[in-house]
């Protein structure tokens, strides 16, 4: 940015707390565990509530610089991750034809 005082945080700080207070729940914690096998990580989340909390009082670099550095690694993090279906890049040539249900047996 050119200018600090034209930076916003990406998020309302209200944000990170609503994240890390839904990470700490039971329901949440549960199904994280479930699926993969360990507790989620949500520490992630109160750092940055209270490094946009610091930036809104004090408008501390430090802060700027943790929150950018942090959204720039949950974009990576999410982006690492190829999809599970390949995509067409036109339709089959045959779409528009009926499906032949009796041979499905």
């Amino acid at each position: 940015m050119a200018g600090g005082e034209s930076w916003r945080p990406p998020r309302p700080c209200e944000d990170y707390w609503w994240e890390w207070r839904h990470c700490r729940g039971l329901r949440h914690a549960f199904h994280h565990y479930y699926a993969h096998g360990q507790l989620p990580a949500c520490a992630r989340w109160r750092d940055d509530y209270t490094a946009c909390r610091a930036w809104e009082s004090g408008r501390a670099a430090a802060a700027q610089e943790a929150l950018c550095k942090s959204e720039r690694a949950r974009v990576e993090e999410k982006q690492k991750y190829a999809p599970v279906w390949t995509f067409r890049k036109s339709p089959p040539p045959e779409w528009y034809l009926p499906l032949d249900q009796d041979n499905a047996k």
